[in-house]
């Protein structure tokens, strides 16, 4: 039997966010805009959906005067993530 995947990492862009914040201390929203190729709005709807499964942090704050949102990764996110990735490999297992 197949391990269930969590239906929020299961989407596209929050799975994008996901990959990115485990691998930096903390990025910003501007960075993820542009890795991710998301338009501002969708990318937005997103990160508040990771935030309120408390899968990630938003910090909104100031660089200078421009209005800056920084996103990291918490505890539960990044073992929500690796068990996302161990269900996933489970999958592609199968395939072989």
């Amino acid at each position: 039997m197949f391990p269930k995947l969590d239906p929020l990492l299961h989407s596209e862009l929050r799975l994008a966010v996901m990959s990115i914040l485990a691998g930096v201390e903390e990025a910003d929203f501007t960075y993820l805009k542009e890795q991710t190729g998301a338009t501002a709005g969708n990318l937005s709807v997103q990160i508040d959906k990771l935030a309120a499964a408390e899968y990630i942090t938003v910090e909104k704050g100031f660089k200078g005067k421009m209005p800056r949102t920084t996103c990291k990764i918490t505890a539960s996110g990044a073992e929500a993530f690796r068990e996302y990735v161990k269900a996933l490999k489970k999958y592609l297992a199968a395939g072989k």
